[in-house]
């Protein structure tokens, strides 16, 4: 059904005369005329009824006349939900326990006014095909490898470099220590089943392996955060890394230890990405908000993948 046609329909009926509806639509009442004509011709009934003082609705008119107000509101609605500004924000924060859903969270704090639609996507070329496509304003990534560069019309800013910490559990040998160096991490078993070949974490962990020596095992089916907690509990062999602002609980009885590494302190870099000729007003708030609250990366004594530095 042609909405203008319906327009018109709904003037004509308001004004109770073809000349005043084509004056407040600004078209001439040649041009109302035409319009009603089609319509009534699409629905097979007469709409109004000439009368010595204009219009009035038919029956039919009548009854069509509450549900073409009522799509007309839902095309109004329809327009206004993705127009820039008016419309949510919508940015990917990988998962919901991490430390950029923490951001996201103090942005939404300290602009309450602003609307959000906040979701998770595993794949980075998922995220920046969404980010090209306009399904999503922004997301949060660590960029990509230099096998895999960010195509030009997708911007990035490194907002966050999160320390990693070690998990253990109570039988572990390290699980007493205060902190713990990268050299001494050297001979045990880091257990990560949730690593998936081909994501910008796995390059991340290839590249700490590859620096410091380590033994990080990705073997076995991932179960989810609860069973790799149960089992390094109850595994004195095995520790896992967490990323310092990863929000996690476990049951008091699991014993479970979070570790600081240091000498240098490994930092996994979190970016923010998002398409240049995004006109999303809210976009630029995000981007001034991490910019006041985001420290410096690449602090002295931290350590991160060279390919993470070039922004």
């Amino acid at each position: 059904m042609d909405l203008e046609a319906v327009r018109t329909f709904v003037a004509v009926a308001e004004a109770g005369q073809f000349r005043k509806a084509a004056v407040d639509l600004s078209v001439t009442q040649q041009a109302v005329s035409k319009r009603i004509a089609a319509l009534e011709r699409h629905l097979g009934v007469r709409l109004f009824t000439r009368t010595p003082h204009g219009a009035e609705p038919t029956i039919d008119g009548q009854a069509l006349l509450p549900h073409a107000r009522e799509l007309l509101r839902a095309a109004d609605r329809a327009v206004a939900s993705v127009r820039a500004g008016r419309r949510p924000l919508r940015v990917d924060v990988i998962n919901s326990r991490g430390a950029v859903s923490g951001l996201m969270r103090d942005f939404h704090r300290a602009h309450p006014g602003t609307e959000l639609d906040v979701l998770m996507m595993l794949d980075i070329d998922a995220a920046v095909a969404a980010l090209r496509s306009g399904a999503i304003d922004a997301s949060f990534r660590a960029v990509a490898d230099p096998g895999r560069p960010l195509p030009e019309d997708i911007a990035s800013v490194r907002v966050l470099d999160e320390p990693l910490q070690l998990l253990t559990g109570p039988g572990h040998a390290l699980a007493r220590a205060r902190s713990v160096t990268v050299a001494e991490l050297v001979g045990h078993r880091i257990w990560m089943p949730g690593i998936v070949p081909g994501t910008e974490w796995a390059a991340y962990y290839d590249d700490l392996v590859a620096e410091f020596g380590l033994t990080i095992e990705a073997t076995g089916p991932n179960f989810g955060s609860d069973a790799l907690l149960d089992t390094v509990a109850d595994t004195p062999a095995l520790a896992t890394f967490m990323s310092e602002g990863t929000r996690l609980v476990w049951p008091a009885g699991h014993g479970l230890r979070r570790i600081p590494v240091t000498d240098p302190v490994p930092v996994y870099p979190h970016s923010l990405l998002w398409h240049r000729d995004n006109p999303h007003p809210a976009l630029a708030v995000l981007r001034a908000h991490l910019a006041g609250v985001s420290p410096a990366p690449d602090t002295p004594g931290t350590w991160c993948p060279g390919w993470t530095r070039p922004y």
